[in-house]
């Protein structure tokens, strides 16, 4: 009782007023912790927690953290408990699944889907270095383009995986095989992708906080981004103007062709963010890994025998991964979307409603990196892929229990969706009667007050 009298409260709507900037607190199980100076430490980066602050944050911490973590959070704890705070029936379910989870061991249990896929990766390697030096071949190089196209993609996969440390239980080695598998062999710093993968898992389908749909001016997935927002991600204004107008108008063509080309983007964000003022976790390490991948890389073209075919060479590479960039945007591009931070004490919710899963065959797993099961993914990050497909009737049945939605569609299907919300956004697009903004500098003025 005598600890209980020396407990200081706050209500919920005095949790909201602390979520700016060098004041942000959040709660964890009704516990308050000040994070106002551990954000710019905090491994996930400071998107994650911005994002949330000033909210209860269990759901997100418990999908995010091992049973580890939480030994670190008392010394953060500023001696606040949440007077008003409340467990809705979804979040009940949702944590003893993941606690059912963790008792099974499934968090730990990696299986070898890593060490199988990084040899296919090493064999692939090897057919494509032998193609492309010791063969002359025009279509044993055409091959070999297509092979480095697959490699990229499985690769990128085992960063996934590693970059939500599920692939090793060390954290070095999950450091290690990061830089291997996307710095030096995929040119995709790791730092870039969990600076912006975290911010999509934490604010999923949030237009104006989840970049993975901020893809102003080539696509649009709603009209809402025909009022010019800001991107709370990036910072900046996301300017609907005639060339926007434009582009996303035949949004609906353009979709697989910029795809086929979508990796030079990731090159460029790449370059942008580890050559940027922004704070970068192992900036020197990642610039070393992309080194690496920018001296193979040229070099590997170099012997091809003349312009043409490096040309060739490198664009059927790239076309090939627009099989993975399609899938990604398949995920979310056609499920709920909505404006504003995200809401933590609705994380099941948001992820059910902003995730569509891709059905196939089990055999299929190994092409899809696991992500055809996208709700699973994001309801429980850290679970390694092996597991995806076994917990998934479960998830299956517990948006059916709480009426939440749970959309696995088949790839045709999915791309069927995916082609209609770009074709439905780039109709309206067109509408002469929703003009542009006339005064592109007097909206941004009044837009940022």
């Amino acid at each position: 009782m005598a600890d209980q009298t020396k407990k200081r409260y706050v209500t919920t709507e005095d949790l909201k007023k602390h979520n700016q900037p060098g004041d942000l607190w959040i709660s964890i199980q009704g516990k308050v912790y000040d994070v106002s100076n551990w954000v710019k430490t905090h491994p996930g980066g400071e998107a994650a927690i911005l994002n949330l602050a000033g909210q209860d944050v269990t759901d997100a911490f418990i999908a995010y953290h091992p049973g580890t973590a939480w030994h670190h959070l008392e010394k953060l704890h500023n001696g606040y408990h949440v007077k008003d705070f409340h467990v809705s029936e979804v979040s009940r379910d949702y944590r003893r699944l993941a606690a059912d989870f963790s008792k099974r061991g499934l968090f730990d249990k990696k299986g070898h889907v890593t060490l199988y896929t990084l040899t296919c990766v090493g064999v692939m390697l090897a057919a494509v270095l032998y193609g492309v030096v010791a063969c002359t071949s025009v279509w044993a190089h055409l091959i070999s383009a297509v092979l480095l196209g697959l490699l990229w993609i499985q690769s990128a996969y085992v960063g996934h995986d590693s970059g939500h440390y599920n692939v090793t239980s060390t954290k070095p080695c999950n450091k290690l095989i990061q830089l291997l598998s996307g710095n030096c062999l995929t040119g995709i710093s790791i730092a870039w992708w969990k600076w912006t993968h975290n911010a999509h898992h934490m604010a999923c389908n949030s237009l104006d906080h989840d970049p993975d749909l901020q893809h102003i001016p080539i696509f649009a997935v709603s009209t809402k981004f025909f009022n010019s927002m800001t991107s709370r991600f990036y910072g900046r204004e996301l300017t609907f103007d005639p060339l926007a107008r434009f582009l996303i108008s035949y949004q609906h063509w353009t979709f697989y062709p910029v795809m086929c080309v979508g990796r030079i983007n990731l090159f460029i964000q790449t370059f942008l963010l580890l050559f940027s003022k922004r704070h970068v976790p192992d900036r020197a390490m990642n610039i070393a890994g992309i080194l690496v991948f920018w001296t193979w890389f040229p070099l590997l073209v170099s012997f091809l025998p003349n312009w043409q075919e490096r040309f060739i060479f490198v664009f059927v590479s790239f076309a090939v991964t627009a099989i993975q960039h399609v899938q990604f945007c398949l995920n979310h591009f056609a499920a709920d979307v909505y404006t504003g931070p995200p809401n933590g004490n609705d994380w099941f919710e948001k992820q059910t409603a902003g995730t569509l899963d891709i059905s196939c065959r089990s055999y299929m797993d190994w092409f899809f990196g696991g992500l055809q099961f996208q709700l699973e993914h994001h309801l429980f990050p850290r679970l390694p892929r092996c597991h995806l497909r076994t917990v998934s009737p479960v998830v299956k049945e517990l948006c059916k229990k709480h009426d939440l939605p749970y959309r696995s569609l088949s790839w045709w299907e999915a791309n069927v969706w995916t082609i209609r919300t770009l074709k439905n956004a780039a109709i309206q697009a067109r509408d002469v009667t929703n003009p542009v903004l006339k005064n592109l500098l007097w909206e941004a003025v009044n837009t940022h007050g």
